[in-house]
């Protein structure tokens, strides 16, 4: 049984390494030990009953009314179970709990989060504070994520 819970300090190194072996085939982008401690509290981690974290996904408040899942890393050999989907649905309730109107993801696996809920919008309708990020982004200006945005 694989539980999803909010992150701890005990979580951090092993975050950073779930999404460090994750950026090596482009599927997530790159974030420092800094920024994983930084924003320790925005994350949901999957634990098995071993107490092996396999998995992460972040909330991050953007704007008013608006925040972005990220940070959505689920193992390999672990893939397939729905984890992925569960912290994002930890992520979703979070935001609703919060009183966050909309919750957006930029992402390269659209069908999985099509799944959850999220439909593909414009870009340019998220505000100028959500691209912030993005200046920092190795990709930056030629970005191929996918903006995708659900109303809650």
């Amino acid at each position: 049984m694989t539980i999803i819970r909010k992150a701890r300090m005990e979580d951090a190194e092993a975050i950073h390494s779930i999404i460090k072996d994750s950026t090596k085939n482009a599927m997530v982008l790159p974030r420092s030990r800094a920024s994983v401690y930084n924003h320790l509290r925005d994350f949901f981690v999957s634990e098995t009953d071993d107490g092996r974290v396999v998995g992460c996904c972040a909330l991050a408040i953007s704007w008013d009314c608006l925040a972005e899942v990220r940070s959505m890393v689920v193992i390999p050999e672990e893939r397939g179970s729905n984890l992925g989907g569960r912290m994002v649905e930890a992520c979703i309730q979070e935001a609703r709990d919060l009183g966050v109107c909309e919750v957006f993801v930029l992402t390269n696996i659209e069908a999985f989060f099509a799944k959850q809920g999220f439909v593909v919008t414009d870009k340019n309708i998220l505000p100028q504070k959500v691209w912030a990020d993005c200046i920092n982004c190795p990709l930056f200006p030629d970005c191929d994520e996918i903006p995708m945005i659900m109303k809650l």
